[in-house]
């Protein structure tokens, strides 16, 4: 418990005096910071700090003394979803304003299974919620298998991220994930005579390249023009290539 309320912002000493508040359920504030292990000056001060949360309040008891009082402790899922809401409207001006700098190229090295989850992960953070996917499937299959990746194309039909993808009939293992538009999804088949054996994913202005399970790595470069250069490779090959029956 400890560590989870640390990861919602509250120190050590906010830990002790608010668990020890919830405890109590209702008592001065001497009282509740007895129970915390700190003095009565640091008390005023944590309880000061966490009314500015809304986790504590103070009313007055019959007998004119003030009792400290937890509210719902919903209302950190209610904080939470507030700030969710703020950095939904902020983060994409910032990405617009890192987007705008001039900078070079980002270049990013994974290995093994865990680093290519990773970076296909970075792939739901497409802004345009459009991704252009060259898929070797017998190799995704592999590494990071299709477990994981049912619940990667989860995640991307919940982000509302539409898929263009083209694959190769030589690496096809199994009639799955095929045009489909409740999974936001259109498939197509390269040319026979064209063999792809790495997946690549286009996302903004990021490309992600995913070796097969005996290299066991991924590579993500961020670069605008390198970016730009692979949709327009990808829109030629999407154009030679059949639409899935």
């Amino acid at each position: 418990m400890n560590e989870k309320l640390a990861a919602v912002g509250l120190d050590e000493k906010e830990q002790r005096f608010y668990l020890a508040a919830l405890e109590l359920g209702g008592a001065p504030v001497t009282l509740v910071a007895t129970r915390a292990g700190v003095t009565r000056t640091n008390g005023y001060d944590l309880l000061t700090r966490l009314e500015r949360r809304g986790l504590l309040t103070q009313v007055h008891g019959d007998d004119g003394v003030r009792q400290v009082v937890p509210a719902d402790p919903n209302v950190l899922i209610r904080e939470w979803e507030q700030t969710r809401i703020m950095l939904d409207e902020l983060v994409p001006e910032l990405r617009s304003m890192f987007n705008s700098t001039p900078r070079k190229p980002r270049i990013r090295f994974y290995e093994g299974e865990k680093g290519i989850q990773h970076a296909l992960w970075t792939t739901l953070e497409c802004q345009s919620k459009h991704l252009y996917g060259i898929l070797s499937m017998h190799e995704l299959l592999e590494v990071p298998g299709a477990a994981w990746m049912d619940g990667y194309i989860a995640e991307r039909i919940k982000r509302g991220i539409h898929l263009d993808v083209v694959r190769s009939y030589s690496r096809e293992t199994e009639p799955i994930w095929d045009t489909d538009r409740s999974a936001l999804r259109e498939l197509r088949f390269a040319p026979s005579e064209l063999d792809l054996g790495m997946t690549v994913y286009i996302c903004d202005d990021t490309v992600v390249y995913i070796s097969s399970k005996n290299e066991n790595y991924a590579l993500t470069i961020e670069s605008r023009e390198l970016a730009s250069l692979q949709k327009s490779l990808f829109q030629s090959l999407w154009r030679l290539s059949k639409k899935h029956k």
